[in-house]
């Protein structure tokens, strides 16, 4: 009894000896994963700094959200944010977030603001330029006064800045400044003294004199011819039965048809404007602001050029029953009648004049290339091949230009003869009416083909300059 005791109590003793050397024997536990690390490597292109978590590479755990805050220099701001930005939250936003779920570089972008600077002569040859701070497109810092000189040159004027002018402080000096708030772009507009010119409306002829009066030939049935009162204008238009003029105070003038409520020729109460067209039945007036007024038909609504779209304008043209706005940027808004595509030029870039036919319309590009739209039922916009242009004007349903080298080129309907105009050289300005066109000449003198059954070519003893 006693003997199997003791061999009881061994046995217990040697299996907890094996169960305590089992459970001795059992592996340690894995250790945790090391979380992924990944690098932040962030920089900016001056102008500003990046103020957290700074400039240089950084580590950190997968998943991390990384604050980010951008700080530009007094006087410039943030841009946005660059390269590997897929996890930034807002790559507009100075301050934002970046989820760290691979090793990105960033960049923060700052700047000022641009102020781009350009001139044009509206058809006019080499009138003018601005010398300070020169043409193209400067950056300045927030509330930088720049200061701005146009130089007219000889034989011409300076004759206002258009565009982006609200801050400008004098927008009919040649010398003055502009205030950088904002990105802006202006242009400065030259022309010859008194603008000497030629108009051509559907059945009449306007010609502006070097000393700011004006004569006229062709139908005057409506009175729109009566301009023989006229001094001190310095530009001219004319629609199919009357005829605008601008003083060179920003004042306009007008006479002609005026009926059944139409009111193409209320302008008596218009300021400050530096450009006038004529469409068939309303006007058009470009205000030294970059503003355009309109009064007269506007069934198409060729006269709702109020709209905020409408600001910034260098250069207007009138059709038959829409109304053409060059921006100082190139490009070009269009209202009115629409039925033929003559406003379709949303597209369009680069642009440094536009002219508006019946139907149609024209855009003269910065290379010298050409583009049209709207009817071309005449191929009056087979313009593709032209180049070297300085120069383009709209008929009825033809379309002239005015080359380098001074001589035209022209396509569209013919059946007056208007567009024979291969043979004229030594042009400086064209202006194309219902079936007729007018050449003036360095000379003054002026030059006609086309329709004449009102006399509206009888232009042979005029001297403009």
């Amino acid at each position: 009894m006693y003997m199997r005791i003791i061999s009881i109590f061994l046995i217990s003793l040697t299996t907890a000896a094996l169960i305590a050397g089992i459970v001795g024997c059992a592996p340690a536990p894995a250790p945790a994963p090391t979380p992924t690390q990944y690098n932040l490597t962030i920089s900016s292109t001056g102008l500003g700094s990046v103020t957290t978590p700074g400039a240089g590479t950084f580590h950190y755990e997968e998943g991390t959200v990384v604050n980010l805050v951008a700080t530009p220099d007094p006087g410039y701001r943030f841009v946005n944010w660059t390269d590997k930005i897929g996890t930034i939250a807002n790559v507009n936003a100075a301050s934002t977030t970046i989820t760290m779920n691979g090793t990105y570089s960033i960049t923060a972008n700052f700047k000022g603001y641009d102020l781009t600077i350009s001139s044009t002569t509206e058809g006019w040859l080499l009138c003018g330029n601005v010398t300070t701070p020169g043409e193209g497109t400067f950056i300045y810092s927030s509330e930088t006064v720049v200061d701005l000189v146009a130089q007219a040159e000889e034989g011409c004027q300076f004759v206002g800045w258009t565009g982006d002018v609200g801050t400008i402080a004098d927008v009919n000096a040649a010398t003055t400044t502009i205030t950088m708030d904002g990105d802006y772009s202006i242009r400065a507009n030259f022309g010859p003294y008194a603008s000497p010119m030629v108009a051509a409306g559907a059945y009449h002829t306007v010609g502006l004199e070097s000393d700011g009066t004006v004569v006229a030939v062709g139908s005057n049935y409506y009175g729109q011819c009566n301009v023989t009162s006229w001094t001190n204008i310095v530009h001219v238009a004319a629609g199919v039965f009357h005829t605008v003029g601008l003083r060179a105070d920003g004042t306009v003038v007008a006479v002609g048809w005026n009926a059944h409520g139409q009111g193409q020729c209320n302008v008596a109460g218009w300021t400050n404007i530096v450009q006038v067209a004529a469409g068939a039945f309303h006007t058009v007036g470009l205000r030294a602001d970059g503003t355009v007024v309109a009064v007269g038909d506007n069934t198409g609504g060729q006269c709702n050029v109020g709209s905020r779209s409408w600001t910034g304008i260098i250069q207007v043209a009138a059709g038959a029953s829409n109304t053409m706005g060059l921006r100082a940027d190139g490009t070009v808004v269009a209202v009115g009648w629409n039925a033929y595509g003559q406003c379709n030029v949303a597209g369009w870039a680069n642009i440094v004049q536009v002219a508006a036919g019946s139907w149609h319309t024209v855009g003269l590009k910065s290379d010298g290339t050409v583009v049209a739209v709207g009817d071309n039922i005449y191929g009056q916009c087979n313009v593709a091949g032209w180049s070297a242009i300085l120069q383009v004007a709209a008929g009825y349903f033809y379309t002239v230009g005015l080359k380098a080298g001074t001589t035209l080129v022209a396509v569209g309907d013919n059946p007056q003869g208007q567009c024979n105009v291969g043979g004229w050289t030594n042009i400086i300005r064209v202006a194309t009416g219902g079936r007729h066109t007018m050449g003036l000449k360095p000379d003054g003198t002026v030059v006609a083909v086309g329709w004449n059954d009102d006399g509206q070519c009888n232009v042979a003893d005029w001297h403009l300059f």
